[in-house]
């Protein structure tokens, strides 16, 4: 069965794109979209997805904030943070907030898989620094 992911991001084209990636991997659905980062817990209880992959910057709340809200609530909550700001404080806050993961735009199908694969163990984990070497 196919993991479902809500992709919280400001860009649809976010969304589309992680859709088509997903979709043809087989093994996740980008099932839920959402483009107001506000609104990530209610749909996060609404839908109880597998997976969410959040965008930092986002207007009103940021990502991260939205994901240390839910995580708060739900610690069981598998979470990847997205991002074009690849930066080191920036990849702290997101591990400091409880994220699994950190898929850094503009991203590949592999990363994409290999990140999500992680955040929900379904392969190892590897450090922020030495995922954003791996090839892609």
């Amino acid at each position: 069965m196919k993991k479902k992911v809500l992709v919280v991001d400001d860009s649809e084209l976010v969304y589309q794109e992680l859709r088509y990636h997903l979709g043809r991997c087989g093994r996740y659905e980008a099932a839920y979209y959402c483009p107001d980062a506000s609104r990530l817990v209610e749909l996060y209880e609404e839908h109880r997805p597998d997976l969410v992959a959040v965008d930092v910057v986002m207007p009103g709340i940021d990502g991260i904030q939205a994901a240390k809200k839910l995580l708060a609530k739900h610690p069981e909550a598998r979470v990847v943070i997205i991002t074009s700001m690849v930066y080191t404080e920036i990849m702290e806050e997101a591990e400091a907030a409880g994220a699994r993961g950190f898929l850094p735009k503009p991203f590949s199908p592999q990363q994409i898989i290999r990140t999500f694969d992680v955040a929900c163990q379904l392969a190892p984990a590897v450090s922020g620094a030495a995922a954003l070497a791996m090839p892609g």
